[in-house]
């Protein structure tokens, strides 16, 4: 019998149980795969601990993107077969050894690329590529600030905007945070438990500060981060992990500078298929071209799922995690 983890409420780690689960085989325009690897993200633990509510309730089995070998294609499926390595980035359900999926929600994995690889950016490396490309248009000369600059989206998304030819800032909690972000892009990178990062891109821009800020950290964060933008410039919140960000008045963003404000969401940005390719392959050309590398520092058995979300929640883990069926 195929296993996977289950919540039936919400609540801490303890909620998330490993349980028999049986996936069923694919109807029409559905796919049945084997996973081999599945990403770990905070949206997993906002939809455990119920900030976001479980896309269709409870029970919920949760996990947002994941890598795997196709083992049976339903009616009308034509372009998968058995065999196939396939990956995806959705809302739920990635946390199984096997599921039922659409088939126009995945993408062949090239050659070059590992299923651990694959498991450990899709999710976060679409994240990535719309915040640079689609958001804002990150061009060479810009210049951005990215909190959590040592998290999983932070380390693509640092080499990637460095690639592009911007100027990189970043933030971290720790001396070792800070060494690793810069090893993956960022030209600067703030410890904010030891300075005010306000004044800290003021002093690295030379009060210039920033194009564009993207900040998935939330309520800590803000309203600070709007005073790290130039007049003009872009506000980009697209995650809460410190909790959300607090109601605020419009006029605030006029009396920054006439700023732009965002809440982005990848699923929207990739809910047409030729958008969600298109991403996936830009994806997968910066990987291969070696612009972007990504490195998996964590590992866990999908049985201790709860211990996973733990350590991610105590900012004990750095970059990407993965867990193993």
């Amino acid at each position: 019998m195929s296993k996977a983890i289950r919540i039936h409420a919400h609540g801490g780690p303890e909620v998330l149980t490993y349980e028999d689960s049986d996936p069923g085989q694919p109807g029409a325009g559905q796919i049945l795969i084997r996973h081999t690897a599945m990403g770990l993200n905070f949206i997993d633990v906002y939809h455990r601990s119920g900030l976001y509510p479980p896309p269709g309730g409870f029970p919920l089995i949760p996990g947002g993107e994941a890598a795997g070998v196709v083992l049976a294609v339903g009616v009308g499926v034509d372009w998968l077969r058995p065999g196939d390595r396939i990956a995806y980035a959705v809302n739920v359900g990635a946390y199984s050894e096997e599921r039922v999926i659409a088939a126009d929600r995945v993408v062949k994995v090239p050659d070059g690329i590992s299923d651990e690889q694959a498991a450990a950016m899709m999710l976060k490396g679409m994240t990535a590529e719309y915040l640079l490309r689609r958001t804002y248009k990150v061009k060479a000369g810009d210049t951005i600030l990215y909190h959590a600059a040592a998290g999983g989206v932070g380390l693509i998304l640092g080499q990637w905007a460095k690639h592009l030819g911007a100027t990189v800032i970043g933030t971290a909690s720790s001396a070792d945070k800070v060494e690793l972000a810069k090893a993956h892009g960022f030209d600067h990178v703030i410890n904010y438990k030891e300075q005010d990062f306000v004044a800290g891109v003021a002093a690295i821009t030379g009060g210039k500060k920033c194009d564009v800020v993207y900040d998935s950290v939330g309520n800590d964060t803000f309203p600070a981060s709007l005073d790290c933008l130039r007049p003009l410039g872009m506000f980009v919140s697209f995650g809460q992990s410190s909790g959300p960000i607090p109601p605020f008045p419009m006029s605030l963003l006029a009396q920054k500078g006439s700023l732009y404000a965002t809440r982005p969401t990848i699923f929207v940005y990739n809910a047409k298929r030729e958008d969600l390719v298109a991403s996936a392959q830009a994806l997968f050309e910066v990987v291969l071209s070696g612009a972007v590398e990504v490195k998996i520092n964590q590992r866990y058995a999908l049985k201790d799922a709860a211990q996973a979300q733990s350590d991610l929640e105590g900012r004990k883990t750095t970059g990407t995690t993965i867990l193993i069926p």
